[in-house]
């Protein structure tokens, strides 16, 4: 049909683009509609797990990524209240899938490298999809700018506030009541931490600490916010001195103090952790009449297990190869077919992951005197071991 697009995707985080290469490499064209007038790089960092890394070499782009970032050997969780290390896991082990392999990826590098193995002009920026409408088998997406695209089959990549799970009757994402900040602080003597991820539990917050190179070290902080946090969130300078003031107040050492201090933080300088709650995804339309969703339109998540972005990679992944093998087939049955055993393959591998994600964060900052109890006795290491094992999965080859 003139004047249709077959694709179109909205929005170029990692699902999106993640969803765009893997249709260039089967060959299949698509369009990504982003509502920015540029790549959106927020979050500074996050942690890629085994399974990201599984999807990075689906890709194609797995090698990239691993040359500007350290792997780590092992996994550290201290107790807030004691300084001790409360856990100690290696992470060079051997996973279902191959070797377990993690390392802290700076965002910006890993969407600059997805989008420099796309097509020119695959990516629309300033190009914001306000509504949805049906023409046939035709979607009509209504743009900020008044303009109507057309498209077979629409693919929702455009995050928490999704306009595309929101016409496929997704319910909003549910507050978690914890809330995060983050920054990432440059080094360019070296820093001087070792190959390892730090946790930081108790107290009423996780932080962590993560090398990303020899000269970066990503850090992160989530809590329970509170009416005493006065005026905290009113500025970066008053976030920072809100977070060094709780991790002063707990045994945290100077050099992880040091990471916060010279940190570059964002404007926005904190954000509600939210997820979808695991019956919406059990029951709720991921796919419908040949639109779906992936990523935090899909399945938004706290980050306790360190595996949005990662499970975003997946989607992509196995989204591109139902795609790709409907294409090679033809047909507009086919791509909604394709649609629908996307969702089959993904709805319970979310379900896993945003539950237990909920739990461990629930675990690892609860101020429950038993819980505290059993965290700094003998949670710690169980809960560090779930991270591992919810790694260990292979999406697959395109």
């Amino acid at each position: 049909m003139e004047g249709v697009e077959e694709i179109v995707i909205a929005g170029a985080g990692l699902a999106g683009l993640a969803t765009a290469l893997g249709l260039h490499r089967k060959g299949v064209r698509c369009v990504v509609l982003e509502s920015s007038a540029t790549l959106r790089a927020s979050g500074y960092a996050f942690t890629t797990w085994t399974n990201a890394f599984r999807a990075l070499d689906a890709l194609g782009v797995g090698d990239k990524i691993r040359e500007h970032h350290l792997l780590y050997e092992r996994l550290v969780a201290f107790s807030a209240s004691t300084g001790e290390a409360a856990a100690k896991v290696s992470l060079k082990m051997q996973g279902k899938s191959g070797p377990h392999e993690i390392r802290c990826v700076k965002r910006n590098f890993l969407l600059e490298t997805l989008e420099e193995e796309l097509p020119e002009g695959t990516i629309r920026y300033s190009s914001k999809i306000v509504a949805i409408e049906e023409e046939g088998n035709v979607k009509l997406l209504h743009m900020a700018d008044g303009s109507i695209i057309r498209a077979n089959v629409l693919v929702g990549c455009d995050g928490v506030n999704s306009v595309v799970a929101k016409w496929l009757g997704l319910p909003k994402p549910i507050l978690s009541g914890r809330s995060a900040t983050r920054g990432l602080a440059e080094y360019p003597d070296g820093h001087g931490f070792g190959p390892e991820m730090l946790q930081f539990i108790g107290q009423g917050f996780r932080s962590g600490v993560l090398p990303c190179s020899d000269t970066s070290v990503y850090w992160n902080y989530t809590w329970y916010p509170s009416p005493a946090d006065g005026d905290a969130e009113e500025s970066v300078d008053k976030m920072r001195r809100h977070v060094l003031a709780r991790l002063r107040a707990a045994k945290i050492p100077a050099e992880a103090l040091d990471v916060v201090e010279r940190g570059e933080m964002s404007e926005v300088v904190s954000s509600p952790l939210r997820f979808r709650s695991p019956l919406a995804l059990v029951r709720g339309s991921i796919s419908r009449r040949g639109v779906c969703v992936a990523g935090d339109a899909f399945h938004p998540m706290t980050p306790e297990l360190g595996q949005g972005g990662c499970a975003a990679l997946e989607d992509g992944v196995v989204l591109a190869r139902c795609l790709g093998e409907a294409f090679a087939v033809g047909g507009h049955g086919s791509a909604e077919a394709a649609l629908e055993k996307y969702a089959g393959e993904r709805r319970w591998r979310a379900v896993r992951l945003v539950t237990a994600a909920y739990v461990v964060g629930f675990v690892q900052q609860s101020s429950n005197p038993a819980i505290k109890f059993l965290r700094e006795r003998f949670l710690s290491g169980l809960l560090a071991r779930v991270m591992v094992d919810m790694a260990d999965f292979d999406c697959g080859k395109l």
